[in-house]
């Protein structure tokens, strides 16, 4: 693997939502931190978003780039008819991050994203499910062949490092099953058709006001989200190779503010449990309110059962633009590392 100065790294962005803006953000405000503490100065050299591309291979300005993305709804100063994958595959970098909207029937732009950097030597952070979920093995298969990585923890849990969590619950032992609320926007609509006696149909337009939800929230409620982290989570983990077709997938459209209370009065709860066991599984669940997986409002939990171990959790805010940032962050530090040889993992 070859090491890098103290000060070296490059990246180039693709996707510039809310996510990429959020890491460009947290580049800028960890800037003297990165310095001093992990002897990191990344350069991100370009960025790409829909409708245009901005290059600079000293160096981009980031607050300028948020300006202008802010002022024209692109960070491109001049129309380009470059693809993202040509520009991936040209410009001189270590790293691509690649934060585009997520497609679970295709894959796409992002798979085609991630294939471009990883076969031009260059390691891959993505938050993108889509790429995961329909070529997971592959694109791992590819990154060790051309001696790279590809880090995605943001695909799971946005800060909250459940696969990171779950690789020390396993060194030494074995993840044998796991439980889990994996999608905040249909916890937040659980909680407040709960706690606020909320139809469904309100709860999902207070989630989409407070932006935890899209306009089309079909694949949240539907319970497609949950699956496919569940797909990564246990590819990632365990021996097993599950697809989004091996999973029985069931939403929380019918689930009635009745259901909600009088799981409650029976002191009970109800939420959209992944499980991984002796199948794999989505659907709306009662569980007891003591229980570390009643998370409320828009956080995950995660309960993996290890071999020899027992139950470990993870519990954190499921989504959020920092959160999933901070996540991308962390991400690039551990490849900073591997890069430089501080790391063995």
């Amino acid at each position: 693997m070859k090491r890098l100065g103290a000060a070296a790294l490059r990246l180039v962005m693709v996707g510039f939502g809310a996510v990429g803006q959020s890491v460009a953000k947290l580049l800028i405000m960890k800037e003297k931190q990165l310095i001093t503490d992990f002897g990191m100065r990344p350069r991100v050299v370009g960025i790409a978003d829909s409708r245009g591309a901005v290059v600079n291979e000293k160096g981009l300005d980031l607050e300028m780039a948020l300006k202008t993305k802010y002022e024209k709804g692109t960070v491109a100063e001049d129309k380009t008819h470059e693809l993202p994958v040509e520009l991936i595959r040209r410009i001189e970098a270590d790293v691509l991050i690649e934060t585009t909207p997520t497609n679970f029937k295709t894959g796409e732009p992002g798979l085609s994203h991630i294939k471009a950097s990883l076969q031009a030597k260059k390691s891959v952070i993505t938050t993108n499910k889509g790429p995961l979920a329909r070529a997971f093995h592959a694109l791992l298969e590819l990154a060790r062949y051309n001696n790279v990585h590809l880090k995605f923890s943001g695909a799971v849990g946005a800060g909250t490092p459940i696969l990171d969590f779950g690789k020390v619950c396993s060194r030494g032992d074995r993840i044998i099953g796991l439980k889990g609320v994996l999608n905040a926007t249909t916890n937040l609509i659980l909680t407040q058709m709960e706690q606020n006696n909320s139809t469904f149909e309100e709860a999902l337009k207070y989630a989409q006001k407070e932006r935890y939800a899209e306009a089309d929230a079909s694949l949240d409620v539907e319970g497609v989200d949950t699956a496919v982290k569940l797909v990564i989570i246990v590819n990632s983990l365990m021996s097993q190779r599950p697809t989004l077709r091996d999973v029985k997938i069931r939403g929380i459209g019918k689930v009635s503010r009745e259901d909600l209370h009088n799981a409650r009065d029976r002191g009970k709860g109800i939420r959209l449990l992944a499980s991984a066991d002796d199948e794999f599984s989505v659907s709306p669940s009662e569980i007891d309110r003591r229980d570390p997986l009643f998370v409320s409002g828009p956080y995950n939990a995660v309960k993996f059962l290890c071999e020899y171990s027992g139950e470990k959790v993870v519990v954190g805010r499921g989504a959020g633009g920092m959160e999933t940032a901070s996540s991308v962050l962390r991400d690039l530090l551990e490849i900073r590392d591997q890069l430089s040889g501080r790391s063995q993992t």
